[in-house]
């Protein structure tokens, strides 16, 4: 039996519920720059203010930070990325969970038309 992800509203969750250790799942490159890290990128490590990178599953890791902001209208999540060559925003677009938490999917959508879909790992 598969666990059944729940939609979580996006205006009232913690910042905290972005942290942790993401594996890329899909991507829509449209116009990005598909050298930029964040395009290469298979797998992301958010931790506290901290922003991890990873091109290849056992490659070197490129670091950065993260923050969430949000709109003012709508109280919307935004993860503005910031890395040593590519500063960026994306829009939440969807934040799923299972019920204990265990297992969560976040997509992404960034101002390029980058769309990034990562689940936790």
């Amino acid at each position: 039996m598969t666990d059944l992800l729940l939609d979580i509203n996006l205006q009232q969750i913690p910042d905290a519920y972005f942290d942790g250790d993401w594996a890329v799942l899909s991507r829509v490159l449209n116009r990005n720059d598909p050298a930029s890290l964040l395009a290469q990128a298979t797998r992301l490590v958010l931790g506290p203010g901290q922003l991890e990178t990873h091109a290849a599953p056992d490659g070197p890791a490129e670091t950065g930070r993260w923050a969430v902001t949000r709109d003012e209208l709508l109280n919307r999540p935004y993860l503005r990325f910031e890395l040593p060559a590519e500063e960026t925003r994306a829009l939440v677009t969807r934040l799923r969970r299972s019920a204990d938490g265990l297992r969560s999917q976040l997509n992404l959508y960034f101002a390029s038309g980058m769309e990034l879909q990562l689940g936790r790992l």
